[in-house]
């Protein structure tokens, strides 16, 4: 079921209206809630409502032995198995396929043959973020962080249908308390649920779906067809094509959760206006990013074991980060990409502290006085310490943007031969322009980059201004809003590019 139709229009409204008016008996609401969180999900594949429910139990049943476990080694065996089962049963839905491919492969190219049979498995809608949230739900309780919920808070929050499909990642930890007793409705912010709702569904019908079927699907799926410009926008669009294809569904989760009451954490905050690759995972994503930082790059040891083990630390955990987006090795690479950019990014960082360092150690050396700090040649004070990688202004911004969007390309593409046949259109058909560069698609670009800029002030400011008008004047702008996105926006509903991972 997706969010831009008329079926889960419907769907939404007699949920609405169910939550609220069950909102005062907890014992009502939260099997409605569970229940109509199955049915959402359900309308997929209703097969795999059985695979919610068997992870809800089986991490309830660890989660209440970790916290019962007498002693600190049975609780981290109970720990590694949790994990090992969780990890287990994503790597059989999500990476047999590449596991077996890849083996074959690898055996073919010694002239080795290997008879691993080859299944055709159906890969179960938003499993990379299930897996995620019951693992935080676990490792919290084995850290002291968390005690254990009923099973039935539980179910709800593995399940719950706003996020279930694409995120945000949102942590036990963060959900669980808000089912703690019943939610006001007085305090519920209708004016930023219907804000970030529209400008979800704007920036998915109007923006992304217009990039993906005007330039990017054809740019990827044929790149020979097309002018060395037309793929230059094409690896450019597919770059705010992503964006806004993904922030508009975490966008509506978040504004459909507001309305039933519950806060989902936000998960971008204009990603292309970084000034450093680190900066950009600050922004992008930042639930997954939170998720991979404190989970696992923290466990392997962070940046406190020094700095040749940060660096494997950092490049483990994009490795896995890219990996866990998707079973290939274009993704595995975009991982890299990342990862290594990092690491350069971090030892740019130490080497400025270094000389920073050195003329910290001058200046007091010198006496500390600005005049003997010139006689020994030192600054004339303590230097300040820039950790910025690339310092600020407009060039590393760009310079990120093309970083990153150049790495799209490998997150884009099935292959490596696939991506890199994109890269060297880019130098083989300058003569023309192409018939795909419409003034309307450079407009879309444009907005879809220009919109990161917009002061986040601004937008309070609209949604302060909306919130005071009259309701009547509230449903009328949001009537008038949606049937412009209806005329507009495409023929048909397209599917969010996140739900394939």
């Amino acid at each position: 079921m997706l969010f831009p139709t008329i079926t889960f229009a419907v769907f939404f409204l007699l949920v609405f209206i169910g939550n609220w008016l069950l909102m005062p008996r907890p014992r009502l609401w939260k099997p409605f809630i569970l229940l109509a969180s199955c049915v959402f999900y359900g309308w997929w594949e209703w097969r795999f409502v059985l695979l919610l429910a068997l992870s809800a139990v089986a991490n309830q049943l660890f989660a209440k032995a970790i916290e019962r476990a007498a002693t600190a080694a049975a609780r981290k065996w109970l720990l590694a198995a949790a994990v090992a089962v969780n990890l287990g049963v994503l790597g059989w839905f999500k990476y047999y396929g590449f596991f077996v491919t890849s083996v074959v492969n690898f055996l073919g190219a010694f002239r080795l043959q290997a008879d691993l049979p080859l299944l055709r498995i159906v890969l179960p809608v938003g499993i990379s973020f299930l897996t995620f949230r019951v693992l935080s739900y676990v490792i919290d309780v084995y850290r002291g962080k968390l005690r254990t919920s009923s099973l039935l808070d539980f179910a709800v929050y593995v399940a719950f249908f706003p996020y279930i499909m694409a995120g945000p990642i949102a942590r036990a930890g963060e959900f669980l308390p808000q089912l703690s007793g019943p939610r006001d409705p007085r305090r519920v912010d209708t004016s930023r649920a219907f804000f970030l709702i529209f400008a979800g569904l704007a920036k998915k019908m109007l923006l992304a779906d217009y990039l993906a079927t005007h330039i990017v699907n054809g740019v990827f799926t044929t790149p020979g067809q097309y002018t060395s410009l037309e793929t230059l926008l094409g690896i450019v669009g597919y770059a705010v094509q992503i964006y806004c294809d993904f922030s508009a569904y975490a966008d509506i989760a978040i504004g459909i959760s507001l309305l039933l009451g519950f806060e989902l954490p936000d998960n971008f905050n204009a990603p292309y206006t970084a000034i450093s690759v680190q900066d950009f995972w600050r922004r992008w994503h930042m639930t997954l990013s939170r998720w991979l930082r404190d989970y696992l790059y923290i466990p392997l040891g962070g940046n406190r074991k020094g700095r040749t083990r940060t660096s494997v630390n950092i490049m483990i955990t994009m490795v896995l980060g890219g990996l866990w987006h998707g079973a290939g090795w274009p993704f595995i690479f975009w991982g890299f990409l990342h990862g290594g950019a990092q690491v350069v990014e971090h030892r740019r960082v130490d080497i400025r502290k270094l000389r920073a360092q050195r003329g910290t150690d001058a200046f007091a050396t010198s006496g500390g006085g600005p005049a003997a700090a010139r006689a020994a040649g030192a600054p004339p004070g303590p230097p300040e310490i820039d950790t910025r990688p690339w310092g600020g202004g407009v060039w590393p911004r760009i310079g990120v943007f093309a970083f990153v969007t150049c790495a799209w390309v490998f997150f884009r593409s099935a292959t490596f031969a696939a991506a890199l046949s994109v890269f060297a259109q880019l130098f083989r058909g300058w003569g023309s322009v192409g018939a795909s560069v419409t003034p309307v698609l450079l407009l879309v670009i444009a907005v879809g980059i220009g919109i990161q800029y917009v002061p986040r002030s601004l937008y309070e400011r609209v949604e302060a201004g909306f919130s005071v008008l009259n309701p009547l004047v509230q449903g009328g702008l949001l009537a008038v809003g949606f049937m412009a996105l209806d005329v507009l926006g495409p023929a048909g509903p397209a599917s969010f590019l996140y739900f394939r991972f």
